[in-house]
């Protein structure tokens, strides 16, 4: 069920053997797969479904490598019924795939009748106004490499409603690596709806680590493991009594990432895993169908680790939003809905300050007090053993929790330096099975 990458080429035959054979004399290319996909993932949609499309309008790009781009708009005035999501797809400028990382649709929080400015512009600009803060519930997905998504026959995405607002805002990311500043792009997504209700409602739920630069991937290592806790006093306050089911994941992480894995535990023993791919690749980044519906229950801890690759890199890769940073998400599709929306972490404060005075004391790196999380990260002089430690700092220390309703505020309770859940009884490996 990994990211499988087939190369292929056709000719004229007979071929009676691969050694010396020189590919560029023939017709051939290079394809991203899942082989072992779910082929149930392809749902027949009823009649009455209809698309409502939201792109971006001849943005001229800025020549920056990395560029999110907001965009809020009213959707059509017939989502004043209640609908579901039961498809989306991306809409891509032709030309601009290399351009375009990925794209989420947002609804907007709020009271019926509250208008939104429709903003235009970077997401990180100062113009941008106060009120789209809310503006953070995902309707819909996509990253390069991923196919249309469709929700299984069992549930959709609600959207729309009696006292729904139907303000949403399109984000795009844009990876602009040449610094060119003649891309043109109109693209977006496009989400395919139907007053015809299925049996569940559906939600989204961010797994994984913050997007800030407190964790980091020191250089030269061929692969560095990072891991985001949902830990089981989140689940615990947030999930109903009868539990979840997840049909859909989503793995993410920017271009060092070369493994994404999710963990499932319940009371210290480890499950089977929730979703896994040991060849992972930024450039395939497809909302996957589980063959294996998976049920999680309140005071579940669900693990994000991703693996990272920096041999390339001469200094410390840190975790942020730029292309060039790091990310480790996993965007999991479930039913039936709850408020939970983020369940991520990251080392507790305290713990990474007594680290950079700690590595100031004992080894004389340049860290300190008054400098910033990611400069003192930049000033050690990196080396195998640092590198080791820094692993194992992050192994033992507490974390810092996202335990995020839709809204943006947190669930009751004290998130700021609180112990992961203990895994007593690890999954044993899978048996290679390759007679």
């Amino acid at each position: 069920a990994h990211t499988t990458c087939v190369v292929w080429a056709t000719g004229p035959g007979p071929l009676f053997q691969l050694k010396r054979l020189d590919m560029t004399l023939t017709d051939h290319g290079f394809q991203r797969t899942q082989l072992l996909k779910n082929l149930a993932s392809v749902v027949q949609m009823a009649s009455d479904v209809w698309s409502l499309t939201v792109t971006e309008d001849n943005n001229q790009v800025p020549g920056g490598d990395t560029t999110y781009w907001c965009k809020v708009v009213r959707l059509d005035e017939r989502l004043s019924r209640k609908h579901h999501i039961v498809k989306f797809e991306p809409v891509i400028t032709q030309g601009n795939e290399p351009l375009v990382h990925h794209m989420e649709l947002f609804h907007c929080e709020g009271p019926a009748d509250k208008e939104f400015p429709l903003y235009r512009g970077p997401c990180d600009s100062e113009d941008r106004p106060e009120d789209i803060k809310v503006c953070k519930k995902v309707l819909a997905a996509w990253a390069m490499g991923a196919t249309p998504f469709y929700f299984p026959q069992e549930a959709g995405l609600p959207v729309g409603g009696e006292g729904y607002n139907l303000y949403a805002m399109l984000e795009v990311h844009y990876n602009n690596p040449e610094l060119r500043e003649d891309w043109i792009d109109s693209s977006g997504l496009r989400v395919y709806v139907s007053p015809t209700l299925r049996q569940h409602d559906a939600g989204v739920i961010e797994l994984g680590l913050e997007y800030i630069d407190k964790m980091a991937i020191p250089p030269g290592q061929p692969h560095f493991p990072l891991s985001g806790y949902c830990i089981s006093e989140c689940t615990g306050v947030s999930i109903p009594p009868e539990g979840i089911t997840v049909f859909g994941s989503q793995l993410h992480t920017h271009l060092t990432g070369i493994r994404v894995m999710t963990r499932h535990i319940r009371d210290g023993r480890e499950l089977p895993e929730l979703n896994r791919d040991n060849h992972y690749s930024t450039h395939f980044q497809e909302i996957r169908l589980l063959k294996r519906a998976v049920k999680v229950l309140p005071g579940d801890a669900l693990i994000t680790t991703c693996l990272y690759n920096t041999t390339g890199r001469p200094n410390i890769t840190l975790g942020g939003f730029a292309i060039t940073d790091e990310m480790c998400v996993n965007y999991i599709y479930y039913y039936p809905k709850t408020s939970l929306e983020v369940c991520k972490s990251a080392i507790s404060d305290q713990s990474l300050q007594t680290y950079f005075r700690q590595v100031h004391e004992w080894e004389r790196q340049p860290t300190s007090p008054h400098m910033g999380i990611s400069d003192n990260y930049r000033a050690i002089d990196w080396n195998p053993v640092r590198a080791s430690v820094l692993h194992e700092l992050y192994l033992q220390s507490p974390i810092y929790m996202q335990c995020n309703q839709s809204s943006g505020e947190r669930y009751p309770g004290d998130w700021t330096s609180v112990p992961v859940t203990p895994v007593l009884y690890p999954l044993p490996p899978s048996p290679r099975i390759c007679d």
